[in-house]
């Protein structure tokens, strides 16, 4: 086989409901807490779900100048904030590196909705000549990438991966790819979101893919459990400096893991709804294993797409089942969306992120509010409590509306 360039992750970056920065996001998740709440920012009570995953305690002015904040959308104010925080993280100084040789791939599933939202109304209400000049620019998934890029001075590859729910895992796809092609040396790559609007909601709710138990917000969220009833609509944002392998051990950095390989597919079946057998998702995990050159056996841990649906949780556990044979009763399976909700375009980045520090800890966060297991949800998803393994490879699943998916392969670095 020739020679290619591996990729590690040296920097997180994460901006959740459960905690900004990488201790009190990997705290969080180790003591199941639940990042879920009754949904603010707007009147909800004729809606069918009242609850969300917010980041609170979050200011943009932590992250930015006054006047940038007032020209960007939420979502851009996450990322930028989740760009700086895993560059820190990283401990890279970007006057050392050449900007040109450093990328960012940031994936989202919808974008300025807020601001489109906003702009429909003032349209409506006061007319064209009312509209903001910063709309468009506010509006389209693509700026949040460009906004890192600008903040922080990169001028490598800047890409946008908006694939729903698998937006940010296939934007990690893509910056392994520019890596491992010699086109950049480190990319910032990752998700952000802000969704959590009344046209959002609405639509979400109209499909009735959201949970109602609106009056146990903490406990809705519930994958692989026999009482769930749709996932916790949510935002955030979590970006990962990846660097080629022996560029990030030339300047001494710390390594949380390697990404050894990814896995691609597409469902082809349903608008939203994924094959009842999971066939897209399980050709996404075995691509990922062979492209990691990773016997099943040697998996000890997946982070599970787990959103808490009736359907998308049987199906990938059919998934694991058909990719695994006997050693799906060996491995440990959990849901971390059961604390942060579900992320969307963020979801893949903020799993591979919480996969990572699984590997560096070895310790797996749990699936909480799991109480009783659905009979066709039959695998160990550590159940509500946190376990000490550990793993020396993980996988982490991203399925999205549509049918696309992404699987990532991460392995102990050494």
């Amino acid at each position: 086989m020739s020679h290619r360039r591996r990729v590690v992750i040296t920097g997180i970056g994460p901006v959740t409901p459960v905690g900004i920065g990488v201790d009190a996001f990997w705290s969080s998740l180790v003591a199941g807490r639940s990042g879920v709440g009754k949904l603010e920012g707007f009147d909800a009570s004729a809606y069918a779900s009242r609850i969300a995953a917010q980041v609170h305690d979050f200011q943009a002015e932590d992250f930015l100048e006054p006047a940038e904040v007032r020209r960007m959308e939420r979502f851009a104010h996450l990322a930028v904030a989740a760009g700086r925080l895993a560059v820190a993280d990283a401990s890279l100084d970007l006057d050392e590196v050449p900007r040109e040789r450093v990328g960012c791939v940031l994936g989202t599933g919808i974008g300025g909705i807020s601001a489109f939202e906003q702009g429909v109304k003032v349209l409506a209400e006061r007319g064209p000549s009312r509209i903001s000049p910063h709309l468009v620019a506010q509006m389209i998934p693509n700026m949040a990438a460009g906004q890192i890029a600008m903040r922080l001075g990169i001028t490598g590859p800047n890409d946008c991966t908006v694939t729903a729910c698998a937006a940010s895992g296939h934007a990690i796809a893509r910056a392994v790819d520019l890596i491992r092609a010699g086109r950049a040396d480190v990319v910032l790559a990752g998700g952000a979101e802000s969704a959590i609007t009344p046209l959002t909601v609405a639509g979400f709710c109209a499909t009735r893919a959201l949970s109602t138990r609106n009056d146990d917000p903490e406990g809705a969220s519930r994958p692989f459990d026999a009482g769930r009833d749709g996932f916790v609509v949510g935002e955030g944002a979590t970006v990962l400096v990846l660097e080629d392998a022996e560029g990030a051990a030339a300047r001494g950095a710390r390594i949380y893991a390697e990404i050894a390989g990814y896995g691609l597919s597409a469902d082809a079946y349903h608008e939203t709804a994924p094959h009842p057998d999971g066939e897209g998702g399980a050709a996404a995990m075995r691509a990922a294993l062979a492209d990691a050159e990773l016997a099943p056996e040697h998996v000890g841990y997946i982070n599970a797409h787990g959103t808490s649906t009736s359907l998308g949780d049987i199906a990938e556990t059919r998934a694991i089942r058909g990719v695994f044979g006997t050693h799906a009763d060996a491995l440990a399976v959990s849901s971390t969306k059961s604390m942060t909700g579900h992320l969307i375009g963020a979801a893949g980045a903020t799993e591979a992120a919480a996969t990572a520090l699984a590997l560096v800890h070895g310790i797996l966060p749990p699936t909480i509010n799991l109480n009783e297991p659905d009979p066709e949800c039959d695998l160990d998803y550590v159940p509500n409590v946190a376990r000490e393994t550990r793993v020396r490879a993980a996988l982490s699943n991203s399925f999205g509306f549509g049918g696309h998916n992404a699987s990532i392969a991460l392995v102990t670095h050494g």
